[in-house]
């Protein structure tokens, strides 16, 4: 029976964690120290931008630092790197975009500005082009000097002024074709054209890209007999 009870060493110390006397000793429990191992993040490489860019023989790149220029035919444009990524050009002539950090951010930058100047090298050798078709009774799109006009059947014309760096083209009166060395510029300029007058889902009045397909509804069926 005596070992079954366990003893307790009684104490006339104070107890410092119940701070008055009670007879009884506070056994102290050794603490180990936590250590933390910190992971590096290991990010993958962009398919999209470990991909070299070939540049033409009649586009010159020019690079200082983390701005790089480029130069052809139809234009000239400039881009500044962010100090997560870096561009080299290589023996053969391409250019290769590359990672100088390996952070998420740096993976994320690395994809975007190996596109961004793969755009600027084809704008200023071939350049980008946006075609637009007007659908409706009345819709027409006629060019005087560098304004664009178009009549989508509104109670007065939209008038509209071209960018510079943006051609614009006029065919038979309902097809517009819009080109230019700028991809962004390019593709601005025909969203802003296409928002005046959307293509509607009933009968496909509007204005649509000409590869654009509009899915249609079907109207409200009349009252049965």
């Amino acid at each position: 029976m005596a070992s079954s009870i366990i003893s307790l060493q009684t104490s006339n110390l104070r107890s410092a964690f119940l701070g008055e006397k009670t007879g009884i000793c506070v056994s102290s429990i050794p603490i180990t120290r936590v250590s933390l191992v910190r992971k590096a993040i290991e990010c993958k490489e962009s398919r999209i931008g470990k991909q070299p860019i070939t540049v033409p023989s009649n586009v010159t790149i020019t690079m200082e630092g983390q701005d790089i220029k480029v130069k052809g035919p139809l234009g000239e444009m400039a881009l500044t790197y962010p100090r997560e990524v870096k561009v080299n050009r290589e023996e053969s002539g391409a250019l290769r975009v590359r990672k100088s950090v390996e952070t998420r951010r740096a993976n994320q930058m690395h994809g975007l500005f190996r596109t961004l100047t793969d755009n600027m090298v084809v704008g200023v050798s071939k350049g980008f082009e946006k075609r637009l078709q007007l659908i409706g009774v009345g819709y027409r799109a006629t060019l005087e000097g560098k304004d664009l006009v178009l009549s989508l059947g509104f109670s007065h014309p939209v008038r509209m002024a071209i960018p510079d760096g943006i051609q614009v083209k006029v065919e038979e009166n309902t097809r517009i074709v819009i080109s230019g060395y700028d991809k962004s510029d390019v593709g601005q300029f025909a969203a802003t054209i296409r928002k005046w007058r959307p293509p509607e889902p009933y009968k496909g009045k509007g204005v649509k890209y000409a590869d654009e397909v509009v899915r249609r509804k079907e109207g409200k069926a009349g009252k049965k007999k």
